[in-house]
């Protein structure tokens, strides 16, 4: 009996990209792009096959900061020398144009500048086949869990480190949140018993608005932050950053249960998500 499967040879590639914006500080201004980074990764094996980052010089350098809030950040003496985004489109279409289009929060953000930057170039935007926007995805199947649907949360929440608001290194933090979240619902949704997860109604969650009737604050409703909206919260089946140990309870549940073949296929396709 032959137990290999087919696949799309020719599925679309997948690229994880992210920007770096100025924060429009009344109405009417627009978003600058200050940095591109993607990375070009398989369909079905999610093996990285290019990458690529800039900076951008805006038209105007004063929208810049002097000095960053954060201490990853882009100021105006990075990007005094950079190239504007009329140099680098060619090669930002290319690498965007006719692949799936992946990232955290692109849908209401990223999608949204790139169209506003071609623009402002007179150039035909890339267009995607595909949108995977991560913080739909993960907030409906994953939850918030991990206290809200931040990146940094999300990251912090598995032990990759802070998140460095810096493009390329955003982009693949994403993928392995990602990969995260997807080994973690994959052993639930196999050992439900296990790793049992409600979702319930949590009165300790307050958004902005129920607090205090204020609407979100710039940062969060100008750049990627998630929208606070969402009242509820998952409860959590282990320690946060411990993904590590439930990954050993299941090997020693694994090791118990020799010879099963539902568990001995957990294991094989386990190993798989993990590597």
């Amino acid at each position: 009996m032959d137990f290999s499967y087919s696949c799309n040879e020719h599925a679309p590639e997948i690229v994880f990209f992210d920007l770096e914006t100025t924060v429009p500080k009344r109405g009417g201004e627009r978003f600058w792009v200050l940095e591109f980074g993607a990375i070009v990764v398989t369909p079905h094996k999610l093996n990285e096959v290019e990458s690529y980052t800039t900076l951008i010089k805006p038209k105007d350098l004063s929208v810049v900061s002097v000095k960053s809030s954060r201490s990853d950040g882009i100021t105006r003496k990075a990007v005094e020398n950079a190239p504007s985004f009329e140099d680098v489109a060619d090669r930002i279409f290319s690498i965007l144009n006719g692949r799936v289009w992946a990232g955290h929060n692109i849908q209401r953000f990223d999608c949204v500048r790139i169209k506003e930057a071609f623009d402002g170039i007179n150039r035909p935007a890339p267009l995607p086949v595909g949108i995977i926007d991560s913080l739909g995805v993960l907030t409906e199947k994953f939850g918030r869990r991990a206290g809200n649907m931040k990146m940094a949360s999300l990251a912090s929440y598995f032990g990759l480190g802070q998140q460095k608001h810096r493009s390329l290194d955003d982009v693949r933090m994403n993928l392995e949140v990602v990969k995260h979240c997807a080994t973690v619902l994959f052993l639930e949704s196999s050992l439900p018993n296990i790793f049992e997860s409600k979702w319930y109604e949590s009165p300790s969650i307050m958004t902005r608005s129920r607090s205090n009737g204020k609407s979100p604050c710039k940062e969060e409703t100008s750049r990627k932050s998630p929208p606070t909206t969402l009242g509820y919260q998952r409860t959590v089946p282990y320690a946060r950053g411990s993904l590590g140990k439930v990954t050993e309870r299941v090997k020693g549940l694994l090791y118990k249960a020799q010879g099963q073949p539902p568990l001995q296929q957990l294991l094989k396709h386990s190993h798989s998500l993990l590597r």
